[in-house]
């Protein structure tokens, strides 16, 4: 009898291990603010094709913040097992806090950016103020919209396409160039800390004259609230905005989430998934699912982090770090 409990125990024991071991069949992703609907729809074509393919039941979870909050939420405990950002420089906090593994950009295709937007303009019905260009924002009758750049990646791609512009039009005289988006942020009469949040404040709570956030967000607002109250103006130049994905490998590793996680973030390359993200606002890399939507995209002349500034780490430094330029001239605001 003893011996019979105490085979009976070991067994349990080892089912016990067993189950605790098993790869999870749940991961959360953590994303930008106003990606919401697009990782609704990416999710359930995702769960749809896993259970196709391997026959199992999965989830994908979801939180949704501004992308330099998340990354700092996940430094602070947020067990997230992918991030799906708007900007590189937030990945890069989470390889400098031990979370993402160095070289993280050569693990998936497009430097690990499966696709890209750009800051473009929502007006309001009609474009009462002719609103068509970057200059346009800084007329004292304009009223401009969008988030904190010091908390939403969002707006940091505003700012620094405003700041590219800028450049050429001034042709490098940075004291002009700081005139420039000093009046740009005068123009704002309320700085939210998000994507989204701005949205409701020029949606619903009907405040400026023009929205300035990602062109696949102008193409959702104008959807969901009415193309008849809304209108989308791409500039003629604006700043290419790359989305950066990636594995979160101490949380992966740690909960065995990483074969999940990682067809997750492959999904995002198939055409299947490259048509979801395409029907969402969103440009593509997948050379054919991008021209049977050719026809939704205006042409842009899309300037680079790269070429204008000189990449990303130089960005941080002169730009983003304490007492950069975006705090000289973002002030007290």
């Amino acid at each position: 009898m003893k011996k019979t409990l105490a085979l009976g125990a070991a067994i349990l024991a080892l089912m016990i291990g067993q189950a605790s071991s098993a790869e999870p069949t749940k991961i959360l992703n953590a994303s930008y603010d106003v990606s919401r609907e697009l990782f609704a729809a990416v999710n359930k074509g995702f769960t749809e094709a896993y259970k196709a393919a391997e026959g199992k039941d999965v989830t994908v979870d979801q939180s949704h913040a501004g992308s330099s909050k998340q990354a700092r939420a996940i430094l602070e405990g947020l067990e997230a097992d992918v991030v799906t950002f708007n900007q590189v420089t937030d990945v890069e906090a989470l390889v400098k806090g031990g979370f993402v593994e160095k070289g993280w950009q050569a693990e998936l295709p497009n430097d690990a950016s499966p696709y890209y937007s750009l800051p473009a303009f929502l007006v309001r019905a009609g474009n009462p103020k002719n609103i068509r260009n970057w200059d346009d924002l800084v007329r004292d009758d304009v009223k401009v919209v969008f988030p904190n750049p010091k908390t939403s990646g969002n707006a940091r791609y505003t700012y620094l396409a405003a700041t590219a512009f800028a450049r050429e039009a001034f042709e490098g005289d940075e004291e002009k160039v700081k005139a420039f988006i000093a009046k740009l942020f005068d123009n704002v009469p309320v700085f939210d800390t998000g994507g989204r949040a701005a949205t409701t404040t020029f949606v619903e709570r009907e405040i400026g004259d023009v929205l300035i956030t990602f062109e696949a967000e102008t193409r959702g607002i104008a959807k969901e609230f009415g193309e008849d109250k809304f209108t989308t103006v791409v500039p003629p130049v604006s700043l290419l905005a790359e989305f950066p994905v990636a594995v979160v490998d101490k949380v992966a590793d740690a909960r065995g989430s990483r074969p999940l996680a990682t067809a997750y973030l492959n999904y995002l390359y198939t055409p299947a998934g490259q048509t979801i993200i395409a029907e969402n606002g969103n440009r593509v890399r997948d050379e054919a699912v991008a021209k049977s939507f050719a026809s939704s995209f205006p042409e842009v002349r899309l300037l680079t982090v790269e070429d204008t500034f000189g990449g990303w780490d130089k960005v941080q430094a002169e730009h983003f770090a304490s007492g950069g330029l975006l705090d000289q001239i973002y002030g007290d605001r």
